[in-house]
């Protein structure tokens, strides 16, 4: 265990929403929900505003809907979001070489390795203000909250007790008296299901936890995540940061013998896989960002698609969804000879329950149904547009033939609202830069 608080676990606060509403003036201090827009959508992100009304990550857009009928529901730009995760990232660079990126919007930074030694709570505490303000220079205004301690655990989880634009440092030597009052559901890998099961053996809180010897906990939740759950109750944690998780990957292929036409079995096999893929993600205790597949054809020739998540995943349901739909855009035109699913961006940070599927899965962003690659001819709210006339705006909303746009942008006030024919040719869709988690075939 390290003996100065000097891991940084930083979390940018409602980052989607919190774009949308850099980027967007009118909707500054109002609620915002971005995510899916459709009958099947899931929230992505919602702003605070919309939070108050009960509005969280991976609730059905319908149900937040209900909740806050007055909302703005705008559908993803993960170009933008990616571009501005970037410049985010490159301050926590420039503090410290060793960064370790969780998803786009979180990322644990090691000042041990900026040679920086003996740090004190009131030093990393400098520190961390010293980051937030770059980060909210870099950004164009976001805020981002920071949990500084002696280990990731401690980090990750000091991080979200002060949201937003908070900073959380945990004392060396109060790590466990830290986590005791906490519920138990605060130790990652603990789900609901998890905590039932605890609950039925009368471990409701952290404190509750760390009564428990090894050998209970084990008879309680089974040998695997028996002694990891013991460890991380006690604050035993020596995970290292890591800035390399982008060159691994945890894969799974298989050769046929004939070249296989069949879509349905194509896609059982790849199912199978992305089942396989999970095991082992779940044995190593890590998680991933970017789902692959891969295709050999009849002539040798292979071919990737690759697609990646907001956020880290170890659950099978959501590696294969994406994998399934990789694979539907193939082309599997003279037969396939060779499978694989693969899961790289790795991060050795698992929140998901490690027994049973909760009401809440992991999002799977690549899945919401309106994203602009699926609406190609059309519109769809919160997109950027250009109009010859009034310059840069977005979508307000769209239907019947027709769009409206308000005309504003992060450097300008609120703007006024115009409704056009969708096939106006002076308005045209704002072309940026192909983001990076959108399919590509290699």
């Amino acid at each position: 265990m390290r003996t100065d608080p000097s891991i940084l676990h930083v979390d940018l606060d409602a980052f989607f929403a919190a774009v949308e509403q850099r980027d967007k003036p009118s909707l500054r201090g109002k609620p915002v929900v971005v995510g899916g827009i459709g009958l099947r959508g899931v929230v992505s992100t919602a702003s605070y505003e919309a939070r108050k009304y009960g509005v969280r990550s991976a609730m059905s857009t319908a149900e937040a809907r209900s909740r806050c009928p007055h909302a703005a529901y705008l559908g993803a730009r993960f170009d933008v979001y990616r571009e501005t995760s970037k410049a985010v990232m490159a301050q926590m660079r420039a503090l410290s070489p060793l960064v370790e990126p969780l998803s786009l919007d979180e990322a644990f930074v090691d000042l041990s390795a900026t040679g920086l030694t003996g740090l004190t709570v009131d030093d990393v505490h400098a520190i961390a203000e010293d980051l937030k303000a770059a980060i909210r220079e870099a950004s164009g205004g976001l805020t981002a909250s920071v949990g500084a301690g002696t280990s990731k655990l401690i980090a990750k989880i000091a991080s979200d007790l002060d949201k937003p634009d908070g900073i959380v440092v945990v004392p060396p030597g109060t790590e466990a008296a830290f986590l005791a009052p906490m519920q138990v559901t605060v130790i990652p890998g603990v789900g609901p299901a998890t905590a039932q099961r605890l609950s039925m053996a009368g471990v409701r809180t952290v404190a509750d936890l760390q009564q428990l010897d090894e050998e209970e906990l084990v008879r309680q939740v089974g040998s695997a995540h028996g002694s990891s759950l013991h460890r991380l109750a006690i604050a035993a944690d020596d995970r290292a940061v890591v800035s390399d998780r982008e060159t691994k990957s945890v894969s799974v292929e298989d050769t046929f013998e004939t070249d296989l036409l069949d879509r349905s079995l194509l896609s059982a096999i790849g199912d199978r896989m992305a089942h396989r893929v999970s095991e082992r993600l779940q044995k190593a205790q890590l998680s991933g960002r970017t789902v692959t597949v891969k295709t050999r054809m009849h002539d040798f020739t292979t071919h990737t698609r690759s697609s990646t998540l907001a956020g880290p995943t170890d659950d099978a349901r959501v590696i294969a969804r994406v994998a399934r739909r990789l694979l539907e855009e193939s082309d599997i035109s003279g037969g396939i000879r060779l499978l694989g699913v693969g899961v790289s961006s790795l991060a050795d940070w698992i929140q998901d329950d490690l027994f049973t599927e909760s009401e809440d899965p992991p999002l799977d962003l690549t899945d919401l149904p309106e994203r602009p690659r699926e609406r190609v001819d059309g519109y769809h709210p919160g997109q950027d547009v250009i109009h010859t006339q009034y310059g840069e705006g977005w979508v307000w909303g769209s239907g019947r033939g027709r769009v409206t746009v308000r005309f504003e942008t992060a450097g300008t006030p609120a703007g006024p609202v115009r409704t056009f024919a969708v096939d106006d040719p002076e308005l045209t869709k704002l072309v940026r830069q192909p983001p990076e988690d959108e399919p590509t075939d290699t």
